[in-house]
């Protein structure tokens, strides 16, 4: 039972059959004072007048001394016609002169409240009207009155309690009453019904709250297909949609953090190759030479010393590019705009690495229109972005291929193209090459000691501009790279 009382149903069952019991009391408790003053007004309407014929009555006995006995004899006849009623004659300040009623009945109060008799004398009278009962003070009850002069014209009253006895039992009459029993039962089937009633709507609307924490309950084991079926518009359907909505984000978030993840221990296993390769050749190196320091041939020893300055320099060059796409990515680093041309960036750059494509027996060529805009960008960020491409494309193009840097204006920004003859990526890895660390297969080789880290360095610095590099490559055939910078007119 407990148990049963800690679900949601349990609770708004128990609080729904709570309300019904108070307003069932509630409605009774209405009944039976509007039962009992409806007896009231009934009762004081039909004797509204029977204070004034019983002060004409006795009339006659109220000279300049008040003949009670025979008043006593008058009243007797009259209350054998109607013994319901108890009989009081008062003064102009509403003391008890004198009191007529069936023997051994006795009297606790010395006066009555004038208040309910002026209320019942007056013209715009509202019944039913509850006077002071003087036999019990502390009781209201229905009555009639009338003016009567006591003796030398001296104001007094004639007030009859209606009821006497009878009235009592009120709540006796009510309950015999045929109207309130009727109202009582037909209030008793009501809230039953009403019960029964409240009680199943609850268990339907209910029924999809507890499906709905049964697919919580089982998402929260694991089960991370579990979806709520929306069939309504609803706060219960918003519940649900939005319960959907969160499941999807969260299931997204977990597979980005699986696919993160993955790249870290990517990204450690990566690093830690990069860097034990030249740590060990750094020191095998230096330990030949320390071993070998008596008889080890000047030109031997020189040599050894560039293989490992230029092992010094690949891990430097590793170090540094870590630091920046460390950077990149917590967003330290913002571009600082400004509109210049760039035209004279891409000539400068291609001239920066003529003397390494000819090294490796590459052509690079640039092509670039004399009527090229302005664009407003971070001229450091760029050169770096076009120094990774144009680096990139020397190192993976077999001799005697071909480079070519493209410059063509577009509508509000210029186009910037980075092409070669080079041994193309798979389609495969297409989607990983700016992933950091990424070299695709080995059939790629790697040249000039590349990190791996240029092309996720080039994509953060062009997004910082708001621009996205494509990239489209045949297997044998080269690769091209492409992204747009706005003119400032048009750009950030």
């Amino acid at each position: 039972m407990k148990k049963f009382f800690r679900t949601f149903y349990g609770k708004l069952s128990a609080v729904f059959l709570v309300l019904l019991i108070i307003m069932g009391l509630v409605q009774t408790y209405i009944t039976l004072q509007t039962s009992s003053r409806f007896i009231a007004e009934v009762d004081q309407r039909l004797n509204l007048s029977l204070a004034r014929d019983m002060a004409a009555e006795i009339k006659p006995f109220l000279g300049e001394e008040i003949d009670y006995a025979s008043i006593k004899s008058a009243i007797h006849y009259m209350m054998v016609m109607n013994p319901k009623v108890e009989i009081y004659l008062l003064d102009a300040r509403g003391q008890i002169l004198s009191f007529f009623a069936e023997p051994g009945k006795t009297v606790e109060a010395e006066e009555v409240n004038l208040k309910p008799i002026h209320q019942f004398l007056a013209e715009d009278r509202r019944t039913p009207i509850l006077g002071e009962d003087p036999r019990h003070p502390r009781r209201s009850k229905p009555f009639s009155v009338a003016q009567l002069s006591l003796g030398e014209n001296q104001p007094g009253y004639l007030y009859i309690i209606i009821g006497s006895e009878q009235y009592d039992s009120a709540a006796q009459m009510v309950r015999e009453s045929y109207i309130a029993k009727t109202t009582i039962r037909g209030l008793v089937i009501t809230l039953f019904f009403a019960g029964i009633i409240g009680l199943i709507l609850f268990a339907v609307l209910t029924r999809r709250l507890h499906r709905m924490a049964q697919v919580v309950r089982d998402f929260e084991q694991g089960d991370y297909d579990k979806r709520i079926d929306q069939t309504s518009d609803d706060e219960i359907g918003q519940l649900g949609r939005s319960f959907n909505q969160m499941a999807d984000t969260i299931v997204a978030n977990m597979e980005e953090l699986k696919r993160t993840d993955h790249l870290r221990r990517e990204l450690i296993a990566n690093v830690s190759h990069d860097l034990r390769s030249p740590l060990a050749s750094i020191q095998g190196y230096l330990e030949t030479i320390l071993m070998k320091e008596s008889s080890l041939e000047p030109d031997k020893r020189r040599q050894f010393l560039e293989i490992i300055l230029k092992d010094t320099e690949q891990l430097n060059k590793l170090v540094h590019e870590l630091f920046e796409l460390s950077k990149l990515d917590a967003r330290e680093t913002e571009p600082n705009l400004e509109p210049f041309p760039i035209a004279e960036l891409v000539q400068d750059v291609v001239m920066k690495y003529t003397g390494k494509a000819k090294k490796a027996q590459v052509e690079l060529d640039a092509s670039i229109p004399s009527d090229v805009p302005l664009v407003s960008a971070d001229i450091a960020m760029m050169e770096r972005a076009l120094s990774n491409l144009i680096e990139n494309a020397i190192d993976y193009t077999p001799q005697d291929g071909k480079i070519r840097v493209g410059v063509e204006r577009e509508n509000g920004g210029v186009e910037i193209t980075i092409e070669d003859t080079g041994i193309g990526i798979p389609e495969e890895d297409l989607p990983h090459i700016f992933d950091r660390f990424y070299r695709g297969v080995k059939s790629r080789p790697m040249k000039n000691g590349s990190t791996g880290l240029g092309l996720a360095i080039t994509k953060k610095l062009l997004e910082l501009h708001g621009s996205t590099i494509t990239v489209q490559s045949e297997v044998g055939v080269g690769t091209r790279f492409t992204f747009s910078i706005q003119s400032p007119s048009e750009g950030n």
